[in-house]
């Protein structure tokens, strides 16, 4: 589905650069569930936001099946990322302006859908997401946990084929981030590829792979005990 091919990415830093990520090969089948895990400043995020489409400053070969999206422009690459990609973030990124069904029914709008099917769609997920009740409110009126199921609920309305999660449960309690694991272990099930970013032990018990970074490198693949190692001992 998905292939990382020497992925480096850095940042200007007076007259020097600071690396970010370096040389990440990475694979991912359809299906998966892939946490990513290391200490803050390790990478994850900046990897989470190449994967998503919303970096175009780093190097290297990413392919999307048979998309080379090293090769495409930043117009090609965000009508990639609305066809095929769902983005859940801790912050929960919902518009404050707009309701529940509006904030859900965003992804569609992009989409040559017609008004009657898309309304639809927002009533079969409000209704999964039991949240029915919760239409017509804005975003100020949910708690954290609601909003994060209106963000899950935003990112998959399309039926994706990857859904990424930033550390989605960062904000909120022990009760709230299990229902929000659980419906990702269910829509996994159901045959979305994950990969979410999470410093939770917990969280990526429900995973199927576990890649660790740390300054950058990839130093572990539970898909890939043998991961290679270069000469300064980094993978």
């Amino acid at each position: 589905m998905i292939q990382l091919k020497n992925i480096d990415r850095s940042y200007k830093l007076g007259a020097g650069q600071l690396w970010v990520l370096r040389r990440i090969h990475m694979d991912i089948q359809p299906g998966e569930f892939i946490t990513i895990m290391g200490p803050s400043g390790s990478g994850k995020s900046s990897l989470l936001n190449i994967l998503g489409l919303l970096d175009d400053d780093w190097q290297g070969e990413y392919w999307f099946g048979e998309q080379p999206v090293h090769k495409l422009n930043r117009k090609q690459r965000a009508d990639l990322s609305r066809r095929s990609i769902g983005m859940v973030f801790q912050s929960y990124h919902l518009l404050d302006d707009l309701t529940v069904a509006e904030n859900i029914d965003l992804p569609l709008s992009y989409k040559n859908i017609p008004t009657s099917e898309r309304q639809a769609m927002v009533a079969d997920v409000l209704d999964r997401f039991r949240m029915v009740a919760k239409k017509d409110l804005f975003p100020s009126q949910l708690s954290g946990g609601q909003q994060q199921l209106v963000g899950i609920a935003r990112a998959v309305i399309h039926k994706p084929a990857l859904l990424l999660a930033d550390e989605p449960t960062g904000n909120l309690h022990s009760v709230q981030a299990k229902e929000i694991m659980e419906l990702f272990r269910e829509l996994n099930q159901e045959g979305t590829t994950i990969v979410q970013v999470t410093h939770s032990d917990l969280n990526a018990t429900y995973g199927t792979r576990t890649v660790q970074l740390s300054d950058g490198w990839m130093l572990s693949d539970s898909a890939h005990p043998q991961l290679p190692q270069t000469g300064d001992g980094r993978a």
